[in-house]
């Protein structure tokens, strides 16, 4: 059952830990190089933070058969991973406020649209993966954000109120889905305007200006300028 006094944050993956945008960016535009179609940033900045499956359909058609887009999937994400590796760096901020985060009692969960073995490679390049009580993965859910089934999975396996969680994101459809879930939503302009998050309790252009202050802030249900 849910703990009245218990608070998370839940951390969103690429964009926010870790700047995977334009690895990833780079595989989709191979992907789709191979089908005839071009992929341009303006596609890729709409859908960003969306699943595979979904970001596939809106590009190709709804009626792409699951086989072929099962191959494609597979096949970008193994081309990200791969880029990926080289160069495995956390945003400025990131791994002090996780730490402070830990200090203070706040338990933590990671929720990204991402397959398993793309969060394996990050979670163990950072030395993070036991920092997260729980880790949700694309494939951990039958609808991808904005639908909040990620986050709300989360604080189920928390055991925590969603009213009394966090959601640090950096992408439209992430916010969307933080507020679907009844949570309070701090946004990072790593990948978007702050105009295009205003939809966020807080939106900063990094996380190393958030503090303890802050969370608490937001948790308490007052809006931060």
């Amino acid at each position: 059952m849910p703990r009245n006094n218990a608070r998370a944050i839940i951390w969103d993956m690429d964009g926010v830990i870790v700047d995977t945008a334009p690895h990833h960016f780079s595989a989709w535009q191979e992907a789709f190089r191979k089908m005839g179609v071009k992929y341009t940033e303006e596609d890729f900045r709409r859908y960003f933070g969306q699943r595979n499956d979904t970001i596939i359909r809106n590009i190709l058609g709804k009626d792409i058969p699951q086989n072929e887009l099962d191959v494609i999937s597979r096949e970008k994400e193994r081309d990200a991973r791969e880029k990926m590796k080289q160069n495995i760096k956390p945003f400025p901020g990131v791994i002090e406020l996780m730490k402070l985060l830990i200090e203070h009692g706040f338990k933590m969960a990671l929720v990204s649209s991402s397959p398993p073995e793309n969060i394996e490679l990050v979670t163990e390049g950072l030395g993070i993966k036991n920092w997260f009580q729980t880790i949700i993965s694309g494939e951990d859910v039958a609808e991808g954000k904005p639908s909040p089934q990620g986050f709300l999975l989360a604080a189920r396996r928390l055991g925590i109120k969603p009213a009394n969680c966090v959601v640090i994101e950096d992408a439209v459809a992430g916010v969307t889905a933080a507020k679907r879930a009844g949570m309070r939503c701090l946004a990072v302009t790593n990948t978007h305007s702050k105009t295009s998050l205003a939809e966020a309790d807080l939106v900063v252009d990094t996380l190393e200006t958030v503090s303890i202050k802050n969370l608490e802030r937001m948790l308490n249900g007052l809006r931060e300028v």
